[in-house]
């Protein structure tokens, strides 16, 4: 139970944290995208602050705790190779995420704002998520 409050507290921390930046507004993201045009540097700062706090943080967390608080063991990535498929995989999100404005965690916290194409990005989203999963395991 105290796992499933952590989460849904930290998930709500996260959302209020986006909507606080308007970092899940497309229309900005899409500002920040447009370098050569119109560029909004504002999500700049929202980003850089969040690095500034986050890679000191999980490395303290790492060095000094033997594992999670709320769990058995910390789950970090084992595959550390830059090959054609996390580049590959890097392009499309890049090209998604700069035609529509949305990226996973900023277009689920959007979701409580009700507006039609996000909800039709998440599906999408959805079903790219598990045709890679299928496809992954004829692999």
């Amino acid at each position: 139970m105290a796992l499933l409050f952590s989460a849904l507290l930290t998930g709500l921390l996260f959302g209020a944290g986006l909507a606080a930046s308007d970092m899940n507004n497309p229309q900005r993201v899409q500002g920040f995208l447009d370098v050569f045009g119109n560029w909004d540097p504002s999500l700049m700062f929202v980003m850089g602050s969040a690095l500034l706090i986050g890679i000191p943080g999980f490395q303290w967390i790492l060095k000094t705790q033997k594992k999670p608080a709320l769990g058995k063991r910390f789950y970090l990535p084992l595959n550390k190779a830059i090959d054609k498929q996390l580049i590959i995989g890097s392009i499309i999100f890049g090209i998604g995420w700069a035609i529509v404005g949305y990226c996973p965690g900023p277009a689920i916290a959007a979701l409580g704002y009700g507006y039609g194409d996000v909800f039709i990005f998440v599906g999408a989203m959805m079903l790219g998520a598990k045709g890679h999963q299928l496809l992954a395991k004829k692999s």
